[in-house]
């Protein structure tokens, strides 16, 4: 091997070499994967299904939920909103399963994220809406009525299917 063969019977090439690897070691962090190794900045993610939610103050914790714009299938934080004094939102994030770039029917995943703030229980309601279940939904806010449709789906034979609600129920101890 060409690059090992610098090295070979020479001091200079193992001083090198030695701090090569020193560098390497020295360079392996406090093994975690926050910032400054604190555990308080920290995001767990738990499955959306999972709707008895612990956490102690400070934590952090988001829902991931597939969202597709252009079949009008979005997801909405709805009340009950989370008594701010248990628990706040910290807003959602969209990301593409394009990536940056868009492309039309694309779909992808929006995380919403919440903070645990003081010891209670509170709850919060996350929405489903889809082109059939909710009318005038739109990716900002959630329709002005929650109920199914008015209007049936294209080819439905009867009217739409409520949206989806999922109602958690979260902890802070």
């Amino acid at each position: 091997m060409r690059t090992a063969s610098i090295f070979r019977g020479s001091r200079g090439g193992a001083a090198i070499a030695a701090a090569a690897l020193l560098a390497l070691a020295t360079g392996c962090g406090s093994g975690t994967d926050e910032p400054g190794g604190g555990s308080q900045s920290r995001t767990t993610s738990h499955p959306v299904k999972d709707t008895s939610i612990s956490a102690g103050p400070g934590e952090r914790f988001s829902l991931t939920v597939d969202q597709n714009a252009s079949t009008r299938e979005y997801w909405y934080l709805v009340d009950p909103q989370p008594d701010s004094s248990v628990l706040v939102s910290l807003g959602k994030e969209y990301a593409s399963d394009s990536g940056d770039t868009p492309v039309p029917g694309a779909g992808g995943r929006l995380t919403f994220t919440f903070e645990a703030k003081g010891k209670g229980t509170t709850r919060f309601t996350l929405l489903h809406c889809t082109s059939t279940t909710c009318e005038g939904n739109d990716s900002t806010l959630p329709p002005e009525t929650t109920g199914p449709s008015a209007t049936p789906a294209k080819g439905a034979a009867t009217p739409s299917q409520a949206p989806e609600r999922i109602t958690y129920t979260v902890t802070v101890s």
